[in-house]
């Protein structure tokens, strides 16, 4: 039986025009597609609009946001306060004492500053505000080298530097000999000024200026105590295999110094404007601030490095004397780059604006999202791009290594009272502080290691196997240093203690 088919399908004109009619709206389909795709690789292309004109002077963020709104915009949050189940300012809108969460810091820190105020964290946007107002300045003097992580200063530097009779202007390229030699003079000059006058030369937290050449974009380090800090550790041979132009640098003549902008990677780069702040420093009144990366960046060759400092008097490096007992302690500051590199995702080339300021897509733009906080609080940006587990997941095991981080400094928080204590109530009994001196060193260490993950900000989660190690001998240390004091005061004579 034959099919009969419609007369206009059996007529091959027809069928051709057919399909030269459906090849035609494909192609127009195409074309229109093909144009989209053009018109949105322009769009990523065009990534600033150049409205204004940027250069080593241009210090005011907001002007900055002229050319880059979508960064801008994300660094303006920063004033967003937040929290995390370690961290955070919460959302009171001021921040949170770690005194009064923790009450063995008052007696841990007794005699220094962080005694009477002590609190978490907040966003970028209030470094400068928070610093100004603790009561570790207003009641404390400080000196000028605070400034040094809490303000946007290369410009103040250099302009102090000008003023102390450095070579050159303003106007000269930052990697110039003549910039350099007034950022180097100004960061000594505003170092050694009151806090308080220091302060007044200072207008801006953290700015654009501060990690981005104005031209270019480049990402750059400026901080001073950085630039000599990692030259320092260039020159130590300690292995740093997470920062591969080191390790090439020293496989070169060195006839010049290491120099990040010089040999550093962008990727290396994205975390080295981080640690220009987000370390271990020296910034008391007795000398220049200083990085102590002679020796390497672990916690025992920082500590061997302060060991074997002098000051100018020829007294041997320390932060404080302690209130209650006497030992001449150490304060960490917030050594999150020296943590940071003895954990996993450095050594897997993981820089700290992959995860603090993951890639944010705008239309077709992709930026660095300049709202730096906790990874936890953008789980999806932050760490599923390589870790394909679901958010709960991923937020659960990073809870449970703070948890259990947490747990451990307080062991160690706890180890350190009971020395501190015991030491207390054998001066009280008449022993003196240079009989003591042996056990104080207990204290030093302990103290040391303690406060080395305390002041960190990541309660353990950078480096889990190096937190535990470094509490791990806190707590030995702290009991250490009470089985020294039995044995100490079982042999002396009880003169001996009056």
């Amino acid at each position: 039986m034959t099919e009969n088919k419609p007369a206009f399908f059996s007529n091959s004109i027809a069928r051709m025009g057919m399909v030269a009619l459906v090849a035609g709206f494909a192609t127009v389909l195409v074309l229109i597609l093909n144009a989209n795709i053009t018109k949105r690789k322009d769009e990523a292309r065009q990534t600033s609009l150049r409205l204004v004109e940027l250069d080593e002077k241009t210090v005011d963020p907001a002007q900055w946001g002229k050319n880059f709104p979508r960064e801008y915009d994300s660094y303006q949050r920063t004033v967003e306060n937040y929290g995390t189940k370690y961290g955070g300012a919460g959302s009171e809108g001021v921040p949170l004492s770690k005194l009064k969460g923790d009450p063995r810091l008052p007696i841990i820190f007794d005699g220094y500053a962080f005694a009477i105020d002590y609190n978490q964290r907040r966003g970028h946007a209030h470094m400068l505000f928070d610093q100004r107002v603790t009561k570790r300045v207003t009641e404390k003097p400080q000196p000028g080298s605070c400034l040094h992580c809490h303000a946007s200063n290369t410009v103040l530097y250099r302009q102090e530097g000008l003023k102390n009779g450095a070579p050159g202007s303003l106007d000269e390229a930052f990697g110039s000999p003549n910039a350099q030699a007034q950022l180097m003079a100004g960061f000594e000059s505003v170092g050694k000024l009151p806090y308080k006058d220091a302060t007044k030369l200072a207008q801006h937290p953290v700015a654009c200026i501060d990690c981005h050449e104005p031209n270019t974009m480049q990402l750059r380090v400026t901080k001073p105590g950085f630039i000599r800090g990692i030259d320092a550790l260039a020159r130590s041979g300690d292995p740093v295999p997470h920062l591969p132009s080191i390790e090439k640098w020293r496989k070169g003549e060195r006839k010049e110094a290491y120099d990040a902008n010089r040999d550093a990677s962008r990727q290396e780069l994205r975390s080295m404007v981080c640690g220009q702040c987000h370390v271990e420093y020296y910034c008391g009144p007795k000398t220049t601030l200083f990085f102590p990366w002679n020796n390497g960046l672990k916690v025992e060759q920082i500590e061997a490095y302060y060991d074997s400092y002098t000051f100018p008097d020829g007294h041997k490096f320390f932060d404080w004397k302690h209130a209650r007992t006497g030992a001449e302690v150490l304060k960490a500051q917030h050594p999150e780059f020296e943590l940071w590199s003895q954990g996993i995702h450095a050594r897997s080339g993981v820089a700290c604006a992959d995860c603090h300021m993951p890639y944010v897509r705008e239309g077709a733009i992709k930026v660095s999202d300049h709202h730096v906080r906790s990874p936890l609080l953008d789980i999806s940006r932050a760490c599923q791009t390589c870790h394909r587990f679901p958010e709960a997941e991923l937020k659960a095991r990073v809870e449970a290594i703070q948890d259990r981080t947490h747990d451990l400094l307080l062991r160690a928080e706890d180890a350190i009272v009971d020395l501190i204590n015991d030491l207390e109530k054998a001066k009280k009994d008449g022993v003196t502080e240079a009989i003591l001196a042996p056990v104080f060193e207990f204290q030093r260490k302990a103290q040391w290691r303690v406060d080395f993950i305390n002041a960190e900000n990541s309660m353990g989660f950078h480096a889990p196997q190096e937190t535990a190690r470094v509490l791990g001998e806190a707590i030995d240390f702290g009991r250490q240093g009470q089985l020294a004091l039995i044995r100490l005061l079982a042999t002396l004579p009880k003169v001996a203690k009056k």
